[in-house]
């Protein structure tokens, strides 16, 4: 394209487009000018009352008109998100009150639980020693003089200043379930053991269920057939024929059988030397060689030998020795209520 043709096109183009924008600027002019003259006018209110007083009329502008609506508007809406905003945070004030009280409430029940943890504490902490002391673990005392164990409940007023007391008191019980732990776990052990030597020492009633009547006791006393003196070597439980006979403790059948004297018999050799033996039997459910545990049933109450009703000669040898069954029964007959009645026997 020749420099000439591009010129006039470029001339053309800039004539078109100063043409184009002044026709929109006096349009715009035009506008406003149009805007002006419909503000400028004025529009007459009256007010005219239901008396026949005289009528108030004034003259406002479009544009005044326009300012105070405008005005009116966001004076309006300015009110409306006020009081939007007042309810809201009247009730937020509100449930923030209500919060505050069942706090407070919270707080009063939580003072009175952990009153409650804290002399609860203080008995297990007395129940503690007592039971440290039985077995003889030094250690203990040791740790709560030092700070161990309960050291908190011997010196509760070192808590440290400005703290909450109930917060000293949880802080305190929860040193003293921890350092327990230790001690727990050696009564465990202790328990255990007695637990085991109680399963293999003679130390459970003779009958299944049931107490019986102790008619004859241990010691020296008078035969009630030969009208002798003689050494009762055992107990004598009186009750119904066919009651279950239990062993005592874990152990070993070593001898059954009949004797005139015994009627059918039963001897349990146990742990630390202890025999027992189970006499006039009615029944016998085990037989030599056989290992009983304690609770184990072996026989029933019988009146076979030599008795005078049905009931059950119990007795306990340690070694060689005849023992009082009642110094090795987990419940003596006082305590269980059992009646002490006239003899019947052997």
């Amino acid at each position: 394209m020749p420099v000439t043709q591009y010129k006039n096109v470029e001339k053309q183009f800039a004539n078109r487009l100063g043409s184009w924008i002044r026709r929109i600027w006096v349009s715009i002019a035009n506008l406003f000018k149009y805007v002006m003259q419909k503000g400028k006018q004025r529009f007459t209110v009256m007010l005219i009352p239901h008396s026949e007083k005289k009528i108030f009329n004034f003259q406002i502008s479009f544009f005044t008109l326009i300012f105070v609506t405008i005005t009116l508007g966001i004076v309006l809406i300015g009110f409306f998100l006020l009081a939007t905003n007042f309810t809201y945070t009247n009730e937020k004030i509100t449930k923030v009150s209500q919060d505050l009280q069942n706090n407070e409430t919270t707080m009063e029940n939580l003072k009175d639980e952990i009153s409650g943890i804290r002399k609860a504490g203080k008995s297990f902490k007395a129940s503690m020693d007592n039971v440290m002391s039985v077995i003889g673990n030094q250690d203990y005392f040791s740790s709560v003089s030092s700070g161990g164990v309960g050291a908190s409940y011997l010196a509760p007023e070192d808590s440290e200043e400005g703290s909450l007391k109930e917060l000293a008191d949880l802080k305190s019980m929860t040193s003293l379930m921890e350092n327990s732990v230790e001690p727990l776990d050696e009564i465990n052990k202790v328990l255990s053991t007695y637990k085991e030597l109680l399963a293999d020492t003679p130390t459970m009633w003779p009958l299944k269920g049931v107490r019986g009547n102790i008619t004859t006791r241990f010691g020296w006393t008078i035969h009630p057939f030969t009208h002798l003196g003689y050494l009762h070597t055992g107990v004598d439980i009186a009750w119904a024929l066919g009651t279950p006979v239990e062993a005592t403790a874990n152990g070993t059948v070593v001898q059954t059988g009949y004797t005139e004297d015994a009627g059918n018999f039963i001897t349990i050799q146990h742990k630390y030397g202890f025999t027992t033996r189970y006499l006039h039997l009615l029944e016998i459910v085990t037989r030599k060689g056989t290992h009983v545990n304690r609770g184990d049933t072996i026989g029933y109450v019988g009146n076979t030998g030599l008795s005078t009703g049905p009931h059950l000669h119990y007795e306990v040898r340690l070694g060689a020795n005849y023992v009082d069954p009642m110094n090795f029964l987990s419940i003596t007959p006082d305590l269980a209520g059992v009646k002490v009645s006239g003899r019947a026997t052997d």
